[in-house]
């Protein structure tokens, strides 16, 4: 990932010395797990412990052997007597690379759900705030009926916690090692240094493998990240929509100083929401390539191994770059609560036409001709700009069915938001501690 968009705690993760590092500490606890068992002396195992890589010594040997590990081993053992002959004792390259990974997906994970949970804090926060806040729903684009600004982003606060969900799961399912030999059989290694290592690294051991960790589980990580990157689209998609000029309900953060293009000074972009959406995009690729590699001849191939290279480390870094970039954009929104009792307002009454219907309805008149009779007054409303109470209040079978008072009753926007607060509380979202607890 460049720069641009990654931050640097996940790319730390990720560099090559966050990797030798993680492959080295499982080399370690490989020895440590041997030495349990009574094959490495205590005295080597002491030295193995302080044992440490070497870039300049890597790179040298990498240039001859054109292989990862092998020059990663020469790096460390080098630096080591006799004792060096225990580290990669029984074990294959991918005992080391696939268990390390696990590592690096288990930390990177952690900081996503860091990252998550902050979102869920401001969504929280955001929702309480404009729970009242009166704004138009659209369905297909088009004025519908009022909801709240605050019920929106209480809807997206539920989705993310059902994504928190999947990420741990997807978290524990890729956070598993395997030290198994060659084609998975232990043959050269016993079933407890594998037990012993990844019990010593913190992390899950996966009961059956070959020479590699199987690929559904790094698929179902890639995928879940995808699945949340997603929902970041799908918000940031509507806060694009509710930005337009011809709508501004809502504005993401704009700074002093800041330009929204070369050329028309008067320009306010919803730029980071759009960054959302673009990065969305390269993490559902992502998955595909993830998906893709599931499928290996017999009991491996390197097929996988390009791919990863890259789709591990971005995608993390992508989604941690996009959820912080957007939990920013949503802690940071400006709300206009007028603009958006205007846009209500700018189509004269009609979304009031389902209620006088079931008014009419309940007073009796069949569902035809209520439908029929509230359909031609809209349409009445939108070709010639009347107002749709007026024409409502003025049509004889409603004046034969409903009182002036009961008319009044029907065209009051309270109706649409007399159940928030038992909807906030049926989510659970009655603080933004509260909100945050019934995510756990």
């Amino acid at each position: 990932m460049i720069d641009r968009y990654a931050r640097e705690r996940m790319k730390a993760i990720w560099t090559d010395a966050g990797k030798y590092d993680r492959w080295l500490a499982v080399e370690i606890a490989a020895c440590e797990a041997w030495a349990k068992l009574g094959t490495i002396p205590a005295d080597d195992m002491a030295k193995i412990c302080a044992a440490r890589w070497d870039q300049a010594r890597l790179d040298e040997k990498f240039r001859q052997t054109k292989h990862d590990v092998t020059a990663f081993l020469y790096s460390v053992t080098s630096g080591l007597g006799p004792e060096g002959r225990w580290i990669h004792l029984g074990l294959t390259s991918n005992d080391v690379w696939d268990t390390a990974t696990a590592l690096q997906l288990r930390d990177s994970a952690a900081i996503l759900l860091a990252d998550v949970d902050e979102f869920i804090d401001v969504l929280a926060k955001q929702a309480l705030a404009h729970r009242h806040t009166l704004i138009m729903g659209r369905t297909h684009g088009v004025h519908a009926e009022p909801t709240t600004f605050g019920l929106k982003l209480a809807l997206w606060l539920d989705e993310m916690r059902r994504n928190r969900r999947r990420l741990v799961e997807a978290a524990e399912q890729v956070a598993v090692g395997k030290i198994s030999g060659v084609v998975g059989t232990h043959a050269t290694v016993p079933l407890e240094v594998e037990e012993e290592a990844c019990k010593a690294l913190g992390i899950g051991m996966a009961p059956l493998s070959n020479q590699i960790v199987q690929r559904d589980r790094h698929a179902y990580f890639i995928a879940t990240l995808a699945v949340i990157a997603a929902s970041l689209e799908k918000f940031a998609t509507e806060i694009r929509g509710l930005q337009r000029t011809e709508i501004h309900e809502v504005e993401e953060p704009f700074g002093e100083g800041q330009t929204g293009s070369s050329a028309m000074p008067h320009k306010r972009n919803p730029d980071l929401s759009e960054r959302v959406c673009g990065l969305a995009r390269l993490i559902r690729g992502f998955a595909v390539t993830a998906l893709e590699n599931v499928a290996l001849w017999h009991e491996r191939d390197i097929s996988h191994s390009s791919a990863e290279r890259i789709v591990f480390p971005d995608a993390c870094m992508a989604l941690d770059y996009i959820l912080h970039l957007f939990t920013g954009v949503i802690r940071d929104l400006r709300v206009f609560p007028k603009r958006m009792m205007e846009n209500i307002e700018s189509t004269r009454g009609i979304v009031f036409s389902q209620r006088v219907m079931l008014a009419l309805i309940e007073k009796g008149m069949a569902r035809e001709e209520a439908y029929r009779t509230m359909q031609r007054h809209a349409a009445t409303s939108w070709e010639q700009g009347a107002d749709f109470r007026d024409l409502v209040r003025r049509d004889a079978a409603v004046q034969a069915r409903l009182s002036g008072e009961e008319l009044a009753a029907l065209f009051d926007y309270g109706y649409y938001t007399r159940h928030v607060d038992a909807l906030f509380a049926r989510a659970g979202i009655t603080s933004k501690e509260n909100a945050r607890a019934s995510v756990a």
